[in-house]
C-alpha cells in the first residue's frame, strides 16, 4: 500500500475541510469468521470545486458514491480511491470489507482459551484506512459518529458513550454512539467482545474498565487501584493544564495480544499483560501507572491538540512521557518515578543517541513509513528528558503556564513546533530560538565534565555545546554518611563555564537529574561506591547510571559496575529503585560480562538477591532475580519453597532449572494444568525455550518468528529472554543469521507488532564481529524499511559495545 507523503498530505489539507464522519461497522461476521464490513459517510468541502483528490482505503471497496454518483471500486489502487470532479460541498459514501483481521493491521481478532472472541482496533499512524475509507492524516480532524452492529452477547466500546443499544435482526444489537469532538482518524476506536466490565463514578467522571472474561478476577483485584489512579490523573492534568478533560466518560480496555497501549480519545486500549496474573511487583504496578498516565496525557497533547504532521511526533510522545512522570511524582504514591525513569527510559534514550540510529528529535519525515521508525527512544525517552530539561531551563511555573496558553489557543486544532515554543517563550520571557535549534535539530548527547571550578562541555558533532541548566550538589564526609552541604544552580553556556561550587568534600554533577547529558566529575568513583549514602533516590540512581555510561563507553569494566549496583541494592529503601537495579544487574551479568566470568557474576547477584528475599518490600523482585541466577542447591531450595503459592515464580524456577539442564516435562505439564492464566501455554513455551537443546530452540523460534503465535507484550518478552540464553553459544549459533533472513516479513504485523518483534529479537547474547558487520550492512541496504533500519543499526551498535565489554 502507498505510504502517504508529507507533500501529498499538505496538498490534501490545503484542498479539503472534513466536517464529519458517520461510520457504521458490522462486526457480526467476526463471531465465527474473519470479515468486518464498514460504511463510511464522509461530509467534506473542497476549496477548489472541480479538483481531484483521493480517499485512503486499504479494505476491499464494495461500493462507493460521491455526491450520489457511483465511483468504480476497481479504481482503488494501492490503498487509494481516486475522487474527481469535487463540488464545493461533498458527501462520499464507501462500503468496504476487510478479512485480514488476524495480523494486527489496524484490527485484531483473537479467540480466548474459553472460545470467546474479542476484537480490538488501533490506528496509529495510518491504519484506520484498513477498516474504512477516510482521509488518514493527522491534520484533517473531524467529528466522528459511530454505529456498530455486533453479536448480542458483545459489548462495544468507542470514543464516546453509547446513546442507545437496540436489538436488530437475528441475535445482534446495534450500538449508536454520541458524536465525538473533532479528532484525527488515528485516535478513533472500536473494540468489541463479551467483556467483563467494571464502572465507577469519581470526580464527575464515569470511569470504565474492561477485559476478557478469563481475566475478570484479576481486573476485579486491581480495579480500586486503577480507578484511584485514573481519577487522580484526570484531576491532576485538568487542574495543572487549566483545561478539564472534555467529556464525562473515560474508558480503559485491556485487550489480548497487544504490544503496548493506544491513546484513543476517551477510550484507551491497553495490553492486558498489565493485568499481572500473579501478585504484581511494585515495579509492575508502577510501570502500569506510568502507561495509564502517559496515555491519559495524550488526551490533551495529541488528541485535543494534534501535530500537523509526523515530523513533530515528539510533540505527542515526549510530552506524554514527561507528563506521566510528572503526575506520578506529584499525584500518586509512586513518588520515586523520576529515579526509576532515569534507570529505565533515560538510559534507553542515551543508548540510541550514541548509536548510528540516532536522529534529531525533530527529524525529516517524508512519508508515514518513516514516521513508524520514529516511534523510538529518541522520540519518547530523549524527548521526555529534553522536556524535563526545558522545564528546568525556563522554570516549572513558566513551563506549565506555557502549556495552559498552548491548550487554550489550539484546542481541537493542529500545531507545529513553533506554536509550542512560542508559548513557552512568552510565559518565560526567554528567547528560545537557539535552544530549539540546539536541542531539537541536533542529534547526540553532550558531555559535561567538572574539573575544579569549571564545567567543560563537549558536543558530539564538534559544534558549540547546547545550553544546559543543572544542579551541582556538595556533600561532606561524616563516617559512613554523606551529609548534604549545599547546592548550586548552574547554567552551562559554551565550551567552558566557571561555576561557584557549593561547600563540601565531594560534588555530584547534575544532582536531581535535570540535564540530559553524560556527566563526569572527580568524585564519581566514590559516589558509585557510596551511592547508598546519598539522601535522594534520584541522586543514588544517578551515581549508578553515570557508572553505566562508563561501562557502555568502555571506561569501566563490567565487574566494577556490577559491584556498584549490588552495593546500592543491599541498602536501597525504595522498592521501585531496587527492582530496576536488579534488572540492570542481571543485564550486566548476562550481556556485558566476559563469558568465562558470567557464572561468577550470576552467583554474586544470586547471593545479593537471596539476602534481599528476607526484606518484605523487596521479597518479590529478589526472588525473581534469584530465579534467573540461582545455581546452588540452597538457592534453589529457597525458590522451591517460595514458589509453592506463586505460580509465576514457579514458572521462572522451572525455566531456570531447564536452562541448567534439569528440564522436567511432567512438572511443566502439571503447572500448566493448575495455572489459571489463559496464556499458561506460553509460560510452558518459555521453559522449553530455556533449554540448551536444538529441538527446543527450534520450537520456540517457530512460535516466535514463523507462526508468530506468542502474544505481544510481557509474554513475548519473556519467551524471547528465555530463548537467548548467554551461555548457550553453540545451540544459538544459527539464529542470528536467521533473524536477518526473516526481517522482510515484519511488514505485516502492524506498528506494535513490528516494534516488538524486530527490536526485541535482536540476538545480543549471540553476536560476533562477523554478524555485526552483516547486520550493519542489512540496515544500510537500499530499500530497507525505516523501522528495520533503526532496529539493525541500534542493535549492531549496542551489540558491538557488549562484545567489547565481554572481550575486555
Amino acid at each position: 500500500m502507498s505510504s502517504l507523503t508529507r507533500a501529498e498530505a499538505e496538498a490534501r489539507a490545503a484542498l479539503l475541510t472534513v466536517d464529519r464522519y458517520d461510520i457504521d461497522v458490522d462486526l457480526t461476521g467476526l463471531l465465527d469468521g474473519d470479515t468486518v464490513r464498514t460504511t463510511s459517510r464522509i461530509t467534506f468541502s473542497a476549496a477548489e470545486p472541480g479538483a481531484a483528490t483521493f480517499v485512503d482505503v486499504v479494505a476491499r471497496v464494495e461500493s462507493a458514491t460521491l455526491n450520489g454518483v457511483a465511483v468504480d471500486p476497481a479504481t482503488a489502487v494501492d490503498g487509494r480511491l481516486p475522487l474527481t470532479g469535487l463540488a464545493a460541498d461533498n458527501v462520499l459514501v464507501v462500503t468496504a470489507s476487510q478479512s485480514r483481521t488476524a495480523q494486527g493491521e489496524g484490527i485484531l481478532r483473537t479467540v480466548d482459551t474459553d472460545g470467546l472472541v474479542y476484537i480490538w482496533t488501533t490506528f496509529e499512524p495510518d491504519e484506520a484506512r484498513n477498516l474504512w475509507a477516510c482521509f488518514d492524516q493527522p491534520d484533517l480532524k473531524a467529528v466522528h459518529r459511530f454505529t456498530a452492529l455486533a453479536p448480542e452477547a458483545w459489548t462495544v466500546t468507542n470514543n464516546s458513550a453509547p446513546e442507545s443499544v437496540e436489538p436488530e435482526g437475528d441475535a445482534a444489537r446495534r450500538w449508536t454512539f454520541a458524536p465525538t469532538p473533532p479528532l484525527s482518524t488515528y485516535v478513533t476506536v472500536v473494540n468489541a467482545g463479551p467483556f467483563h466490565e467494571v464502572r465507577r463514578r469519581i470526580g464527575g467522571h464515569d470511569l470504565g474498565l474492561y477485559c476478557r472474561r478469563t481475566l475478570a478476577p484479576i481486573l476485579d483485584r486491581d480495579a480500586d487501584e486503577l480507578f484511584d489512579l485514573t481519577a487522580a490523573g484526570l484531576a491532576w492534568f485538568g487542574e495543572r493544564f487549566a483545561f478539564p478533560f472534555a467529556q464525562e466518560r473515560y474508558d480503559q480496555v485491556f485487550v489480548p495480544n497487544m504490544g503496548g497501549a493506544m491513546e484513543n480519545w476517551g477510550s484507551v486500549t491497553h495490553t492486558d499483560a498489565f493485568l499481572v496474573r500473579s501478585e504484581p511487583s511494585y515495579r509492575e504496578r508502577s510501570d502500569r501507572a506510568n502507561v495509564v498516565l502517559h496515555e491519559m496525557a495524550h488526551m490533551w497533547f495529541g488528541d485535543l491538540v494534534t501535530m500537523r504532521w509526523w515530523d513533530v511526533l515528539w510533540l505527542n510522545e515526549a510530552f506524554a512521557s514527561w507528563a506521566a512522570g510528572w503526575a506520578m511524582a506529584g499525584a500518586t504514591g509512586f513518588t520515586d518515578a523520576w529515579a526509576t525513569d532515569l534507570l529505565d527510559s533515560k538510559l534507553v534514550g542515551y543508548r540510541q543517541d550514541m548509536s548510528p540510529a540516532t536522529h534529531p528529535i525533530r527529524g525529516d519525515v517524508p512519508d508515514v513509513q518513516q514516521a513508524m521508525a520514529n516511534f523510538d527512544a529518541i522520540t519518547y525517552d530523549k524527548g521526555e528528558a529534553v522536556l524535563h530539561q526545558l522545564s528546568a531551563y525556563v522554570g516549572e511555573e513558566a513551563f506549565v503556564e506555557g502549556l495552559r496558553a498552548y491548550f487554550r489557543a489550539h484546542a481541537w486544532g493542529n500545531t507545529v513546533l513553533g506554536d509550542l515554543m512560542s508559548a513557552f517563550a512568552a510565559a518565560s520571557g526567554r528567547d528560545l530560538a537557539r535552544w530549539t535549534t540546539d536541542w531539537l535539530d541536533r542529534a547526540g548527547t553532550d558531555t559535561l565534565v567538572l574539573e575544579g571550578g569549571t564545567v567543560t562541555a563537549t558536543a558530539p558533532d564538534g559544534g558549540e555545546p547546547r545550553p544546559h541548566r543543572l544542579r551541582i550538589a556538595g556533600y561532606t564526609r561524616s563516617g559512613d554518611a554523606l551529609v548534604p552541604a549545599g547546592t548550586s544552580e548552574v547554567e552551562i553556556t559554551g565550551r567552558s563555564t566557571a561555576v561557584d561550587l557549593p561547600p563540601g568534600d565531594l560534588h555530584q554533577v547534575n544532582a536531581g537529574d535535570l540535564a540530559y547529558a553524560a556527566v563526569r566529575g572527580p568524585a564519581d568513583a566514590e559516589l558509585r561506591r557510596r551511592a547508598g549514602a546519598l539522601p535522594d533516590p534520584v541522586d543514588r540512581t544517578l551515581a549508578i547510571t553515570t557508572a553505566w555510561d562508563g561501562l557502555v563507553k568502555h571506561e569501566l569494566p563490567a565487574d566494577e559496575v556490577l559491584d556498584a549496583v549490588i552495593g546500592l541494592v543491599r541498602t536501597e529503601p525504595s522498592p521501585a529503585v531496587v527492582e530496576a537495579l536488579l534488572d540492570r544487574a542481571l543485564q550486566i551479568a548476562e550481556l556485558w560480562t566476559p563469558l568465562p566470568a558470567i557464572p561468577g557474576a550470576l552467583a554474586r547477584l544470586a547471593d545479593a538477591a537471596a539476602g534481599l528475599a528476607g526484606v518484605a518490600e523487596h521479597r518479590l523482585p529478589a526472588l525473581r532475580t534469584l530465579a534467573a541466577t540461582a545455581t546452588e542447591d540452597a538457592h534453589l531450595a529457597l525458590l522451591d519453597a517460595a514458589a509453592t503459592g506463586d505460580v509465576d515464580l514457579a514458572w521462572r524456577v522451572l525455566a531456570r532449572r531447564a536452562e541448567l539442564g534439569g528440564f522436567d516435562a511432567a512438572a511443566v505439564s502439571a503447572l500448566e494444568a493448575r495455572d489459571p492464566d489463559p496464556e499458561a501455554r506460553f509460560s510452558a513455551l518459555a521453559v522449553t525455550a530455556s533449554r540448551d537443546d536444538a529441538e527446543a530452540k527450534e520450537t520456540a523460534w517457530n512460535a516466535l518468528m514463523v507462526d508468530r503465535v506468542v502474544p505481544a507484550g510481557a509474554t513475548r518478552r519473556t519467551v524471547i529472554a528465555r530463548f537467548w540464553r548467554p551461555l548457550q553459544v553453540d545451540v544459538l549459533a544459527p539464529y542470528p543469521d536467521r533473524y536477518l533472513q526473516v526481517l522482510d516479513g515484519f511488514g505485516t504485523a502492524g506498528l506494535l507488532g513490528q516494534l516488538g518483534l524486530v527490536r526485541g529479537m535482536f540476538p545480543y547474547a549471540a553476536v560476533d564481529p562477523a554478524f555485526l558487520e552483516r547486520a550493519t550492512a542489512a540496515g544500510t541496504a537500499p530499500g530497507v524499511t525505516p523501522t528495520v533500519r533503526t532496529a539493525l543499526l541500534l542493535g549492531a551498535d549496542v551489540g558491538a559495545r557488549m562484545l567489547a565489554a565481554r572481550t575486555a
